[in-house]
């Protein structure tokens, strides 16, 4: 019954939410494009807006990009060009990690704030709005507890959990790599992958929508006015 469990929390739960990413993906930009938008509440209020916007979206991405180095690197990589434990630790843990996790967690914060404080704001969020609000705030918090974690106690991720990850990729899931993986990274990972599963029918795949036309174009397009005879 136990490796039932794991089975369903290491196998089957992140395929599914994965499955959900992808189709949910590829079916609203195709479908329901229209629907993308990041539905800026600007006019509402603005300072909160900048300041969070700013400081969680830098946070994020620097996150994502270091997760992805964590997760899709071997060590085997990393020690080949002379990289110790150590220094990967000290670098990716407390000089990027820390800092990247401080910074989305700030403006989440704020932006959570900012919608609860604001009634205008508010009234006009939608259930999914809020939702994806807690659920990135919980997500980040947990991701700052496993950092945190990590310094005090005897854990390599890159021996469990990376490995874990990279097997999902290659269909040949070593769920058993999570069995002595401690519970905050569980709890983290599991949150995660539920984010992946979420993020189709929220606003967050408008980050999957980047206008990079927007880099080349003028910042304003006159269009000649035709009259209708």
């Amino acid at each position: 019954m136990h490796n039932g469990w794991s089975i369903f929390f290491w196998v089957v739960y992140p395929y599914a939410m994965l499955l959900s990413f992808f189709v949910g993906t590829m079916v609203r930009i195709h479908k329901y494009g229209g629907t993308i938008t990041a539905k800026s509440s600007e006019i509402f209020e603005k300072r909160l807006l900048i300041v969070g916007s700013i400081t969680f979206h830098v946070g994020i991405i620097l996150a994502f990009f270091g997760h992805i180095l964590g997760m899709l690197v071997p060590k085997s990589w990393t020690a080949y060009f002379g990289i110790t434990d150590h220094m990967y630790h000290l670098f990716g843990s407390l000089l990027m990690g820390i800092p990247a996790g401080t910074l989305a967690l700030v403006g989440m914060a704020i932006l959570t704030y900012r919608r609860m404080k604001y009634s205008r704001v508010r009234k006009t969020s939608s259930l999914n709005d809020n939702l994806v609000d807690w659920l990135l705030l919980i997500v980040i918090c947990l991701g700052m507890a496993c950092t945190i974690t990590g310094a005090f106690i005897d854990f390599d991720y890159r021996v469990t959990i990376s490995p874990w990850v990279r097997s999902l990729f290659t269909l040949h899931p070593q769920w058993q790599l999570m069995a002595q993986v401690p519970l905050i990274y569980k709890i983290h990972v599991f949150s995660g992958f539920l984010v992946f599963g979420y993020f189709p029918y929220t606003r967050l795949v408008h980050a999957l929508t980047l206008p990079a036309a927007y880099l080349k174009r003028r910042y304003i397009i006159y269009r000649r006015r035709y009259q209708v005879n």
